[in-house]
């Protein structure tokens, strides 16, 4: 999809991304993103949440842009403690039931790891880019990012189980008049996600 304003001036179109692992399968849960290279980053915030929801994080892998703000709501029946160690966002949201008072603020790039307490096997991700051009990938490994302004960008991918760093993927590519197509082939580690442990299924704490 491409679209051109008045008089060839300004064009928008988007990038579609296939992201693949090393034996061709798709990749779900994958963030992509583009940065613009050499003009002014967009700001375009938009708060995002991170529920505890049946002793899980909803959703697993969140991705924003810096300086957006994330709740992390408690829907369960039991308290949670949530918090990260993480050198992009450290904080400690000590045992609570509903809503945190005030969200919390995402002002530096990087990846955030989120942890309950309680609960070992609860676990969230948080990518947090400089830019509002990013997308998560579904099951089927594909992203899309509509309108788009024509320029040069720099295309990077993550996911939690991705070996090495989302510099290592990165790609360089041109908006001119047409639409942009990218295929990233991750190398990723063996799955690790843990799961809900069945012995707290009756809502009480392992």
């Amino acid at each position: 999809m491409l679209s051109l304003l008045a008089c060839g001036v300004a064009v928008s179109a988007e990038v579609v991304a296939e992201v693949r692992d090393t034996r061709g399968a798709p990749v779900a849960e994958a963030v992509v993103w583009v940065t613009p290279i050499g003009s002014k980053i967009p700001q375009k915030l938009m708060p995002a949440i991170v529920a505890h929801q049946n002793k899980q994080f909803v959703p697993y892998v969140t991705a924003v842009q810096v300086g957006t703000t994330i709740n992390l709501p408690n829907l369960d029946d039991v308290k949670h403690h949530a918090y990260s160690f993480s050198p992009a966002k450290k904080f400690e949201l000590p045992l609570y039931a509903g809503t945190p008072e005030a969200p919390l603020l995402f002002d530096k790039p990087g990846i955030v790891t989120i942890g309950c307490n309680i609960h070992d096997w609860m676990t969230a991700y948080v990518c947090v880019v400089e830019t509002p051009f990013f997308a998560i990938s579904g099951a089927e490994g594909r992203v899309q990012l509509r309108n788009l302004p024509a320029g040069t960008y720099r295309a990077e991918v993550w996911q939690p189980r991705l070996k090495g760093q989302p510099a290592d993927y990165a790609q360089p590519f041109t908006i001119q008049n047409e639409a942009v197509k990218l295929a990233f082939k991750l190398d990723l580690k063996p799955e690790f996600r843990a799961r809900r442990n069945p012995a707290t299924l009756d809502g009480r704490y392992p």
